[in-house]
């Protein structure tokens, strides 16, 4: 069995490349594509024999002929490279490039090549605008009417993966992920950011900066259950999903003083006051766009598994500096 992720070189795509070599058999091969060459993920390093770690582009149809091709076939693909929401937002053009060309690109290279190939997309929450209140948006009470140009990108193609589905030319998943917190390693593009920064920064004893109020409310999920999630969407029959291939993945709402209450909780009051308030209107704007009430149910028929509590969650990423 063969693998493919795109965009393996950043957090989600190096803890998602360890899960499944360190779960797979011994036969299967993990092809792991970034812009930058990914390295091997220390968590599954004796697996290193099984990776075979690519730098490419994705807007280049060139490059991708080279990566998918009928002598360079996958059995799964999983989708994560993209321009986060910031970015998207700055860069309109390159955010369409990345997130939906390139997208649109590889799922035609796959049905020319493989056709049928299980494709997870990784999607998000921002496919969303904002509810009204006291709404709690699932598949199909609340029309998805994105307010960036990330979420717009995200909803078209999930659009392609569901009729590229509809039609046979792939077996397509698109999960639906809220904000990933914490996230280990540097400070990425998405508005969301923050969400991680002001609980990974202070436990290294570095500042982190909030950019938006306390009482602002996000959809939130662990690193430890989105891993999960997203690969035990590639074992759901095809037969389940029924007209749409898209899920909201399981989350948890919390404010962003909860989250800071969770810090203190954890980390105690000195990594707390390294949290610095500095409000940011562009941030806000983003983040004020999504919607952080969530009904789920549709993934837990599907066999998704619950997230953990904030408090849980932080304890899990502290435990490496006990």
């Amino acid at each position: 069995m063969s693998i493919l992720i795109t965009g393996a070189g950043g957090y989600v795509g190096q803890e998602l490349a360890a899960a499944l070599l360190n779960s797979t058999p011994a036969s299967t091969t993990i092809t792991i594509v970034d812009i930058v060459e990914p390295p091997v993920p220390e968590a599954a390093a004796q697996h290193a024999s099984r990776v075979v770690a690519v730098k490419a582009d994705l807007t280049s149809a060139r490059e991708v002929d080279e990566l998918i091709s009928s002598s360079r076939s996958y059995h799964t693909v999983y989708l994560l490279h993209g321009i986060m929401s910031s970015g998207a937002e700055v860069n309109f053009e390159l955010g369409f490039r990345v997130n939906l060309d390139s997208t649109r690109y590889v799922l035609d290279r796959i049905r020319e090549t493989t056709p049928g190939v299980k494709v997870i997309l990784t999607s998000s929450l921002a496919v969303y605008g904002l509810a009204p209140p006291g709404v709690l948006a699932n598949e199909t009470n609340f029309t998805p009417v994105p307010t960036t140009s990330y979420g717009s990108q995200k909803l078209i193609s999930e659009i392609l993966v569901n009729d590229y589905s509809r039609r046979g030319f792939i077996d397509g998943r698109c999960v639906r992920l809220p904000t990933v917190t914490v996230r280990a390693g540097k400070p990425t593009q998405a508005a969301s950011s923050f969400a991680s920064d002001i609980i990974r920064e202070p436990f290294y004893g570095r500042k982190a900066i909030l950019p938006v109020d306390r009482s602002t409310e996000m959809w939130i999920c662990s690193p430890k259950m989105i891993i999960k999630n997203i690969i035990h969407a590639s074992t759901v029959p095809k037969e389940a999903w029924g007209v749409s291939r898209s899920v909201n993945l399981p989350g948890l709402k919390v404010s962003v003083q909860e989250m800071l209450d969770a810090l203190e909780a954890v980390g105690g009051k000195e990594r707390r006051a390294l949290v610095e308030e500095k409000y940011d209107a562009a941030t806000d704007k983003i983040v004020q766009g999504w919607t952080p009430e969530f009904s789920t149910e549709r993934a837990f028929k599907l066999g998704f598994s619950p997230d953990i509590s904030i408090q849980e969650n932080i304890k899990h990423f502290a435990s490496k500096f006990v």
